[in-house]
């Protein structure tokens, strides 16, 4: 019996195909760990628009794996298991990270996120750098800035930059001086 010549080819990964990163991801993207995982889903969904991409959950129910779209933007999350080396913010009570969306409209999404249950950090306001500009924590305990590019004349641009900086030589934040007013 002949033998053929011919082979099935060779199935190619990602890797083999000149995509290190796979597609939809950028260079960084942020993980978050957090206590609730499912329910970080739906908040996330509820607060910012996220799609849902991914979710594996163990049998008990906790979020092994979540992938989230928000914009252009992926987001890993998942619960905290015991014998790992990740802690929730909502654990410690404080967080080093702030997650950053621009929006092209920061009042709709501000609302969108209050509304499903983010806490007001520092009020949204505009801000001496051009941009409507705001902190949320959301119920895991992390914290997101959001924000929008907005028109704004050269002379209330320097007048906002000099009242934010009396503020810092004084030891506050210039967005928490009066929470009433646009710094």
């Amino acid at each position: 019996m002949a033998s053929s010549s011919r082979k099935k080819p060779a199935r190619k990964s990602v890797r083999s195909r000149g995509l290190p990163i796979p597609r939809g991801f950028h260079t960084v993207t942020p993980s978050l760990a957090v206590v609730g995982g499912v329910a970080a889903l739906e908040f996330y969904k509820a607060a910012f628009g996220a799609k849902e991409l991914m979710r594996n959950t163990t049998p008990d129910g906790m979020l092994v794996h979540g992938r989230l779209r928000i914009g252009d933007s992926i987001v890993l999350l998942s619960d905290v298991f015991q014998g790992s080396d990740r802690v929730a913010p909502s654990t410690m009570e404080a967080t080093t990270v702030t997650l950053h969306l621009y929006s092209t409209d920061v009042e709709s999404l501000w609302n969108r996120a209050v509304a499903a249950g983010a806490k007001v950090t520092m009020p949204l306001a505009d801000q001496y750098w051009g941009e409507r500009y705001g902190h949320l924590q959301d119920p895991f305990g992390h914290h997101w800035s959001l924000s929008m590019r907005i028109p704004m004349s050269k002379a209330t641009r320097e007048m906002k930059q000099k009242e934010a900086m009396k503020a810092f030589s004084r030891g506050e934040h210039p967005a928490r001086v009066s929470p009433d007013t646009d710094i």
